[in-house]
């Protein structure tokens, strides 16, 4: 018998996610986060980059101002009224202290009890690989949490004025081949086409199919991959780990 996934936990109330470029929630957990913002819970977006160097014929200056009014109307249709850019330079964000420090000012800012990021590993499922600024982004996430717990790593921050914050609970990390949890992807579906949707600059250049076909057929993909091991019901899926 398939191992069965186990529902998201639900006892929080803020959650932060922390990815490398516009886009990167957008592709796979934008319905998992339309619920849980429509139940009342708080998330904010982190981004490492402005996304500027994703788009082969478009200058990076033209770009990231683009990519970053497609990032904002998208979180914006799932709930999220928070979005954050911490201008790493996109396609070389480098895995490190300086990327750890912001990610864990961000978390002693927002005090989440819930961290979400991206597959920090090699490839998606074996199949394909992963970007370096994706490997970099979720490992310094998964790093910060407990870099923001401590008074001792990054001791400038409370001197400007953030303490150290131990309450994350959970990171949970999106794309992940050896996903342990899941969240119902139906409620939230319509919604996260449109969220994916507003990155319509960044679409048009990926792909020749009609944006709104390529998105749907993609998110309807990746939800039903993970429908037989939620009780046949099509999911967002995530690697959990309990703090």
């Amino acid at each position: 018998m398939t191992e069965q996934l186990t529902p998201m936990p639900e006892d929080w109330q803020r959650a932060l996610a922390v990815v490398a470029h516009p886009d990167d929630l957008e592709y796979g957990c934008a319905g998992a986060v339309a619920g849980w913002t429509d139940g009342g819970r708080e998330v904010v977006y982190l981004l490492a980059s402005r996304g500027e160097a994703g788009i082969d014929t478009l200058e990076p200056e033209k770009c990231a101002p683009l990519r970053e009014q497609e990032q904002l109307a998208s979180a914006a249709v799932v709930g999220v009224g928070t979005v954050e850019f911490l201008d790493h330079a996109d396609g070389v964000i480098e895995y490190g202290t300086a990327l750890r420090r912001d990610i864990a000012a961000a978390i002693r800012r927002h005090k989440p009890e819930l961290v979400i990021t991206l597959n920090h590993r090699e490839s998606f499922g074996g199949r394909f690989l992963n970007s370096a600024d994706h490997r970099a982004v979720g490992q310094a996430a998964i790093d910060a949490v407990a870099d923001a717990g401590n008074r001792w790593i990054f001791p400038e921050l409370v001197k400007e004025g953030l303490a150290p914050w131990n309450g994350v609970r959970w990171i949970a990390i999106a794309g992940s081949e050896r996903a342990t949890h899941a969240v119902d992807a139906g409620p939230g579906f319509e919604r996260s086409v449109r969220s994916l949707l507003e990155h319509r600059a960044y679409i048009e250049a990926l792909t020749d199919e009609d944006p709104e076909a390529y998105v749907r057929g993609f998110l309807t993909m990746t939800s039903e991959m993970n429908a037989e091991r939620f009780g046949g019901k099509p999911a967002v899926a995530f690697e959990v780990f309990a703090l």
